[in-house]
């Protein structure tokens, strides 16, 4: 439980006029109870926490604030029996809320990243990889200006505009063949001079 919500649930019992009343072990059972079980609690949240003690101190926490804003009447039958079953259902929120919190997590990472074999990787090119992207663009502009006028056209159509070979063909009064032929002889040139 978060500190500031402890502190808050404290801050309204402390305002209580039945604090001191509250509180008191002997005038409510279930907060004698947990004095008395609070080592057994503890050793039962470790058993399923796995050990982790500030996980352990936070649901006894939990519990103490969950018990001492009950009703003291009427008692559990069992006060013992009671604090067990409230602490495993605690700790079953818990696991419930990490479990959504970890779905949650895997659900957005798998939307905005990529995942390598240890860690996160970010989906975004690193500095180095968007100036190298921009040099290499500049280059295969510059090549680009060296083809013939007619290879650029049939190039830039098919390349930047998406246009098909036979729509090239179409378009430029040319044969389907000679659209091939432009294509390979400007992949050629470029490959050879875009290449660092």
């Amino acid at each position: 439980m978060k500190i500031v919500t402890a502190l808050k649930v404290l801050a309204r019992l402390a305002a209580r006029e039945d604090f001191a009343r509250l509180t008191a072990p002997a005038a409510h059972p279930l907060i004698a109870a947990y004095l008395e079980q609070r080592e057994d609690l503890a050793r039962f949240c470790r058993a399923r926490l796995g050990g982790a003690s500030g996980d352990v101190d936070d649901v006894l926490q939990d519990i103490y604030l969950k018990v001492s804003t009950l009703d003291p009447d009427p008692p559990p039958d069992n006060p013992r029996a009671f604090l067990f079953r409230l602490t495993s259902n605690l700790l079953m929120d818990r696991w419930r809320s990490g479990q959504r919190s970890a779905n949650r997590d895997a659900q957005w990472r798998q939307l905005n990243h990529e995942t390598g074999a240890a860690e996160d990787l970010d989906a975004a090119p690193s500095a180095e990889a968007v100036v190298a992207g921009r040099e290499k663009l500049a280059r295969l502009l510059a090549a680009l200006d060296t083809l013939p006028p007619k290879t650029q056209s049939v190039f830039r159509l098919h390349k930047f505009d998406g246009v098909s070979y036979a729509d090239v063909a179409v378009q430029m009064g040319i044969s389907r063949s000679s659209v091939e032929k432009h294509m390979m002889d400007a992949l050629r040139v470029l490959s050879r001079k875009v290449q660092p």
